[in-house]
């Protein structure tokens, strides 16, 4: 194991051993999952979290009747539980997995449930059940959605080091700004195609998940799974790789939907271009169309400037890259193709 994996874990149980002292206690907290009419990804990371008190004061509500806000650095300072085993309860069965080094689940399991929402429960031996959303996919949908987060459904600037700092760990989630138009293009992509799946797919760590999943009711965008990943150091390396996450993902999702064709969104900030035309050559007949929000001058200033890759693989008739500032520009150029 890398020697920066090591350090980690002796964080990680020195915290976890002060923490069980204080009281705190193992809490799932779930994540939206999907699958087919035949099994299900099921999502979720054990946290210790401190007991509620019955008699705690709620904070004051604003003043717009808004609840209060959340800053970002909360997120951070939890302590995940290593390798505790999660139960997963969903259409009669029971399954036990085991959670990685991080806390998360990200696990598969064979389970036979009609097309549209259920809910798996999950706990660990001493938590809770918490009820985690599944989203099933017929057999018979043919187009399915993937969107990028950062600048493209939320205006972030996070490519920039010491913006992002500020965006993630003191920022208040309402000052968090949606990308104009961008929620009316997705609500329309996924009003399109009644049941087909929407996922965000971002390089954000499951730590600002359940912020990233008030965002995005909040702002109207429709309702779908969120695959994150974990920060800090892997078995063999000091940081995971955000762009090796997002193609292992659409690798993933070209496989357990085979006869499915996406719609990617991204933006032009950072690499989604070159992800995205990477996935298309290997997998052609996976992709319908690739809509890339365009920044703007000031925004590419503060992410770092525009993305230099190389696109290669250019759109064709049968699966169109179309780019624009906007979501409404996306969707009339989408429109124009017969995809809305």
């Amino acid at each position: 194991m890398h020697r920066a994996a090591r350090i980690e874990d002796w964080l990680h149980d020195r915290r976890e051993h002060s923490a069980r002292r204080r009281g705190y206690q193992p809490t799932v907290i779930p994540y939206t999952g999907y699958g087919s009419t035949a099994w299900v990804r099921i999502l979720c990371r054990v946290l210790l979290a401190k007991p509620e008190k019955p008699s705690k004061r709620q904070k004051r509500p604003r003043a717009d009747g808004r609840d209060a806000g959340i800053r970002g650095w909360r997120s951070f300072t939890s302590v995940p539980v290593n390798d505790v085993t999660v139960t997963i309860e969903i259409g009669g069965q029971t399954h036990r997995v085991q959670a990685d080094r991080g806390g998360v689940v990200d696990t598969v399991v064979l389970v036979s449930l009609p097309a549209g929402w259920h809910a798996a429960q999950l706990h660990t031996e001493s938590s809770a059940v918490v009820e985690a959303p599944l989203f099933i996919v017929a057999p018979t949908i043919g187009y399915g959605i993937v969107s990028d987060v950062d600048d493209t459904v939320m205006v972030t600037t996070l490519p920039r080091p010491l913006l992002a700092a500020w965006n993630t760990f003191v920022l208040d989630e309402h000052a968090r700004v949606p990308t104009p138009g961008m929620a009316v293009f997705l609500e329309r992509l996924a009003s399109n195609t009644p049941g087909a799946p929407v996922i965000y797919l971002s390089t954000g760590a499951w730590n600002v998940a359940p912020t990233l999943s008030r965002f995005l009711s909040r702002n109207l965008y429709p309702a779908g799974a969120l695959l994150l990943t974990d920060w800090g150091p892997t078995h063999d390396r000091w940081f995971r790789s955000g762009s090796a996450h997002k193609r292992d993902n659409l690798r993933r999702l070209a496989e357990q939907f085979p006869n499915m064709r996406w719609i990617l969104i991204g933006d032009d900030g950072q690499h989604d271009e070159a992800i995205y035309s990477d996935f298309q050559r290997d997998y052609p007949g996976s992709v319908a169309a690739v809509a890339i929000r365009q920044l703007s001058p000031s925004e590419a200033v503060l992410a770092g400037g525009r993305s230099r890759d190389a696109v290669l693989i250019e759109g064709g008739p049968e699966a169109p890259w179309v780019y624009g500032p906007d979501g409404s520009s996306l969707a009339n150029q989408l429109a124009e193709h017969g995809l809305l």
